[in-house]
């Protein structure tokens, strides 16, 4: 269960020698009852994320900003209620502080590496989540068929926007959004890569700037809708 008791330990201690980064203020007005999840999450990321060559040692004080709330801040641009994957979810960037900040999404994980699943499947554990966790390549058909009916595909620095396309094409049902976080040069890119997408099959290919109240988190996405019936 997302949120209240969760019966994990105090977030803000940590493993021994790790050091946490403290919550910033703007994190409760993004995930509500959550926040202790998150915290947890955190945590998490700080310890064994690192120990897992997940994150960056040099990341972890800047955990909170550069990549949970920066993750977050595309909530604002998914759809009520949506059937989210995640794809290439890595350390569960975005697809983790989504789901804290979005409580009624479904949310399924995507990764192909297994120490990576490994740490996905420890979070889904430690803080009693009901999100799915799919070892495989978005393109795969064992993974198309596990995942099943998808409204949003979401990715962070994955691929160049026409791979990632090509990959997630399997999962993009007609009507389908894929959503990508980029960064500010890649969403300089997009209108040169508008046809290409579009003959990929894309419609609607536009960025979006998201979590501007977040400050120094705020990022922009790119947005896209796969066409036909």
């Amino acid at each position: 269960m997302i949120g209240g008791d969760t019966g994990h330990d105090d977030p803000a201690s940590g493993p021994p020698n790790v050091v946490v980064p403290e919550i910033p203020a703007g994190a409760a007005a993004v995930f509500g009852d959550a926040l202790d999840d998150v915290a947890a999450y955190v945590t998490m990321l700080a310890g064994d994320g690192v120990v897992r060559g997940l994150i960056g040692p040099r990341e972890v004080p800047r955990l909170w900003e550069r990549h949970v709330l920066n993750s977050a801040a595309l909530a604002e641009a998914v759809p009520a209620g949506a059937r989210v994957v995640d794809v290439g979810s890595g350390a569960g960037l975005p697809g983790i502080p989504l789901a804290l900040a979005r409580p009624d999404l479904t949310m399924t994980l995507v990764e192909p590496m297994a120490r990576r699943v490994e740490f996905l499947s420890d979070v889904v554990t430690s803080l009693h989540a009901p999100w799915a966790v799919v070892r495989g390549r978005a393109e795969e058909r064992s993974v198309v068929r596990a995942v099943g009916p998808v409204d949003v595909v979401t990715a962070r620095a994955v691929a160049p926007l026409p791979r990632l396309v090509g990959w997630c094409r399997g999962l993009l049902r007609p009507g389908a959004q894929l959503i990508a976080l980029v960064g500010a040069r890649a969403a300089g890119e997009v209108p040169e890569l508008v046809p290409e997408l579009e003959a990929a099959g894309m419609r609607d290919v536009h960025t979006r700037a998201v979590g501007v109240e977040l400050g120094a988190a705020a990022t922009t996405v790119v947005v896209m809708t796969r066409g036909g019936r």
